[in-house]
């Protein structure tokens, strides 16, 4: 398959400022965070209209995960065993293959090079890789469905 060898690089373009500083899952609804722009990059021109949009998406990347712990298989979710096992491509578990977050979260003020969020998964110092608007036209088609132990597991997240 054509592109699957090679590496890609990717250099972060900010960073979480605050919020939670320890990884622990849940409640995150309440947490409120900066996401900084790297200053020697950016200007404040980088966020010009970020304001207008009352979510922004957040990809970002999981640095806490130590390389052994990376999960390329199926697991229980959360180590749940009354939850199925499921392939990691089949849930948001942070062990990921390339240890990529995304999060999608509350913009509460946009100030020079910081963007101030509600809801972030994410804990201070988490290095963001990109950041998008939210758009409803980006939200699913039609309806949605999921398994009932996703709703189970996700009772509590935010």
């Amino acid at each position: 398959m054509a592109g699957t060898a090679e590496p890609v690089e990717s250099r972060p373009v900010g960073v979480v400022v605050g919020g939670r500083s320890e990884v622990f899952d849940d409640d995150w609804g309440r947490e409120r965070a900066v996401i900084r722009l790297d200053a020697e990059r950016f200007g404040p021109e980088a966020l010009y209209g970020l304001e207008d949009f009352s979510h922004v998406e957040v990809v970002y990347h999981f640095d806490r995960v130590p390389v052994e712990k990376i999960e390329t298989g199926a697991r229980h979710p959360r180590g749940n065993r009354d939850w199925p096992l499921v392939g990691i491509f089949a849930q948001r578990g942070k062990n990921r293959p390339n240890r990529i977050g995304l999060s999608r979260c509350r913009v509460l003020a946009v100030d020079g090079l910081d963007v101030h969020v509600e809801g972030l998964d994410a804990v201070d110092g988490t290095p963001v890789l990109d950041l998008k608007p939210y758009m409803t036209e980006f939200a699913p088609r039609g309806e949605t469905r999921q398994p009932p132990w996703a709703t189970a597991l996700m009772r509590g997240y935010y």
